[in-house]
């Protein structure tokens, strides 16, 4: 099997068989985000991709999950969408679930019954980035969409009946915009009410924009405790009955899981003592992406 570069999925598809439908991510501009700026955006050669597929089913036949990558595969021609899942159905029989990520554009650019003919073709999941619910942190980071864009484009997965992934990032609108951040973003998961819900924090590598800004005094990192307060007013504006929530990324100072509105309390608890020093924020030196 091919492969270009550095390899990025979500962290629920660890242990999927991860084939590549295009290289690097369609937008790629985003000022905090360090992944794929070793690639050029492409679509692979069909053939290619179906070849790979081919040669999995012969090693991996038994896989049950498969992630499309790279960055917003959902934007590959729906003719090419249907030719991979209907390899894959054909080919792995043991398969319960094919994901993706999906850009807001991507996304939106699909008619709803393009996506009803995707998930019924065995697209189990779409992830999709929120990053902030605050037009002007998004404007700042140029994440290319609006937070209604954003919101549009989840509530269009979820309405051909796909699972929908969304994550956002705690300390994006740093101190200046901190409460704009949380409390916009707590009203757009709202808004989605997606399946799952992801946060990670800010944490910059690798020379993007964003750290510049930071080097050069423009922009204000949160520290911990800040961090924890962003979460605590996110949780607060944020009413997503059933939506599973996980902050437990190597990138977050606490690590948060449960399931909205159910285990809400038990999570603003959890920050609330942080908050009072009565609990323990994850050293920096052991915080990753």
């Amino acid at each position: 099997m091919q492969y270009e570069g550095r390899i990025f999925r979500p962290p629920s598809e660890a242990r999927s068989l991860i084939v590549q439908a295009t290289v690097g991510c369609s937008h790629n501009r985003c000022t905090f985000c360090s992944m794929y700026k070793e690639k050029q955006f492409r679509l692979r050669d069909l053939q290619d991709v179906l070849t790979d597929l081919a040669e999995m089913a012969g090693l991996y036949p038994d896989v049950r999950r498969i992630f499309l990558a790279d960055g917003d595969a959902l934007i590959l021609p729906m003719e090419r969408l249907e030719a991979i899942l209907t390899l894959i159905r054909e080919r792995f029989a043991c398969c319960e679930r094919v994901g993706i990520y999906g850009s807001p554009r991507s996304i939106l650019r699909k008619t709803p019954e393009d996506l009803r003919t995707l998930h019924e073709l065995g697209l189990g999941i779409v992830y999709l980035g929120l990053e902030s619910g605050s037009d002007e942190v998004l404007k700042r980071v140029n994440k290319g969409e609006t937070a209604d864009e954003i919101v549009a484009a989840g509530l269009k997965v979820k309405a051909a009946g796909i699972p929908l992934s969304v994550t956002a990032v705690n300390g994006l609108g740093g101190k200046e915009l901190w409460r704009e951040h949380a409390v916009g973003t707590g009203e757009a998961f709202t808004r989605m009410k997606p399946d799952y819900i992801g946060l990670l924090t800010l944490l910059l590598e690798g020379d993007v924009p964003l750290e510049r800004d930071y080097k050069a005094g423009k922009f204000e990192l949160l520290g911990p405790e800040e961090t924890a307060l962003e979460t605590l007013v996110m949780l607060e504006h944020m009413d997503c009955e059933g939506s599973v929530f996980r902050s437990n990324h190597a990138s977050n100072y606490i690590s948060l899981r449960g399931t909205l509105n159910e285990d809400k309390e038990k999570m603003m608890a959890q920050l609330r003592l942080a908050l009072e020093g009565n609990a323990a924020y994850r050293k920096e030196t052991m915080r990753a992406l």
